[in-house]
């Protein structure tokens, strides 16, 4: 039985080993905090294949794979753990709000509809009749019925039942100080704890993914990027539809909760929420929703997203043997999770996956 480590244990590292684990591998999941604790509870959780990717190419293609997986994903977390990810088919409104977004998503709506995907094209009424909250600034919206939205705690949680239902070992509170060689060839990792041996290594860590010493070259460090979220509550539910504006985006839970996001800051591993970040988030929203003046505000918090130099996630087989890197997913982690899970387990048991993961070879 091959024993795999995983290095983190957020939804990368769970769903990676969720997979292994079902091959018949052996799987430890190291974590130097608690599992799903970090950037994969701070998401919003939106499922924007499309609503939330600039142009076309490998990465799109990537990101419309895995959402194809969504449904039946949920359906199987939840039949294993008994635990929902809130999976809802909410659809998301892309909404203009000036005659220059509004040629901007015009210009988005006809290459997605010349790949054959489905996106509507609306003035302000149509828009405003799909959710009446709405700006009546707004000069209309291009609606995506196949984006949806998942909750990224809900599914940390699942996923990490899933782990351990399956028989994974999870190892918190540990610290991977570099990586154990015998020549080319990665045979475990050092620790805070000793060293750890494997046959094969996975690097899920992250924002911390490329500070682990000891890892060779590759295509692109890791650094995270803070974002600010700010959740208010609404009742009854305000709105059905993900609302995403050129400045930020609105996701209603089903419950009445609404998650206002997202900043975008260059500031270290700081996680502070700031008073400029809640102004600038709540500022966004009652441009879009202006009746949630009303909404209690009821948290806010920060995640640090792991952003690589290209935008681009290192997702495939790292320059050593028994290495594999699953990380630098940045703004769509919460998207790319099933397909992730499914590209780590087809590396490690010499499989071709099903999708191109030449453009992410880190």
């Amino acid at each position: 039985m091959e024993h795999v480590l995983i290095v983190g244990a957020g939804v990368m590292g769970c769903a990676s080993a969720h997979r292994l684990l079902e091959a018949g591998c052996r799987v430890t999941l190291l974590e130097k905090s608690l599992p799903g604790a970090e950037s994969s509870a701070a998401a919003a959780g939106i499922l924007g294949a499309q609503s939330e990717v600039a142009g076309g190419g490998p990465f799109f293609e990537l990101c419309l794979a895995s959402r194809a997986r969504y449904r039946a994903y949920a359906r199987e977390l939840e039949e294993l753990t008994s635990v929902s990810i809130g999976y809802e088919d909410s659809g998301v409104l892309e909404v203009a709000l000036d005659h220059g977004e509004g040629r901007i998503a015009a210009g988005r709506a006809e290459w997605m509809l010349q790949r054959g995907l489905r996106v509507e094209l609306l003035d302000r009424e149509q828009a405003r009749e799909l959710e009446p909250a709405l700006t009546e600034r707004m000069v209309g919206a291009n609606y995506y019925p196949d984006d949806h939205q998942v909750d990224p705690v809900q599914l940390a949680r699942a996923l990490a039942a899933a782990v351990a239902r399956l028989g994974g070992e999870f190892r918190s509170g540990v610290t991977v100080t570099g990586l154990a060689r015998a020549g080319d060839r990665v045979i475990g990792v050092e620790t805070s704890a000793g060293v750890i041996h494997a046959d094969a290594v996975v690097v899920a860590g992250g924002a911390w993914s490329t500070a682990i010493a000891g890892l060779p070259p590759v295509r692109s460090r890791i650094k995270p990027m803070a974002g600010q979220i700010v959740q208010v509550e609404h009742r009854p539910p305000l709105l059905r539809h993900v609302v995403y504006g050129y400045s930020g985006y609105i996701v209603p839970r089903a419950d009445g909760r609404v998650l206002l996001g997202s900043t975008l800051e260059d500031r270290g591993f700081d996680k502070a929420v700031t008073t400029a970040g809640l102004h600038r988030i709540t500022g966004m929203a009652l441009e879009l929703v202006p009746k949630l003046a009303a909404a209690r505000l009821t948290g806010s918090w920060a995640g640090l997203r792991p952003a690589s130099e290209d935008n681009a996630p290192l997702l495939g087989a790292g320059p050593y043997a028994g290495l594999y890197f699953a990380s630098g997913h940045y703004r769509n982690g919460i998207l790319l999770t099933p397909i992730t899970g499914e590209v780590i387990r087809d590396l490690v048991l010499g499989r071709t996956p099903a999708v191109d993961i030449a453009p992410f070879a880190p």
